[in-house]
């Protein structure tokens, strides 16, 4: 079972909007043939945009200072560890995260594309 199947089981009226970035991995066509055949619509992303990614300005830096200096044997605990920051992250934090990407959007069209980042 998958995640668009819990989400139809809670609400089955509910339209699902997907936003990923273009990694080859999510325009693979097994992907792309997957969210058509669900009746899922995707969020255009620009390409080449980390600004916009909540996974690049949110996600990976709040899991990677929580992990910073711990060491894995095995891959599967890197997974779990990972899986384990990720729930762990309060409400209040996803919250701020989803408002700052609205933020961020509008920023991105009020200059035009450009990156904005600080490097």
């Amino acid at each position: 079972m998958n995640f668009i199947t819990e989400l139809r089981k809670i609400n089955p009226e509910r339209r699902i909007i997907l936003h990923q970035d273009n990694a080859s991995l999510h325009t693979a066509q097994k992907t792309s043939q997957f969210l058509t055949e669900e009746n899922v619509e995707l969020l255009d992303h620009p390409s080449y945009s980390p600004d916009l990614s909540p996974n690049d300005f949110f996600t990976f830096p709040k899991i990677k200072n929580r992990l910073h200096g711990q060491r894995f044997q095995l891959p599967e605990e890197a997974v779990d560890a990972f899986k384990n920051a990720v729930l762990d992250l309060p409400a209040n934090e996803w919250n701020k995260c989803f408002e700052n990407w609205f933020e961020r959007m509008q920023m991105c069209i009020n200059i035009r594309g450009e990156y904005f980042e600080k490097q």
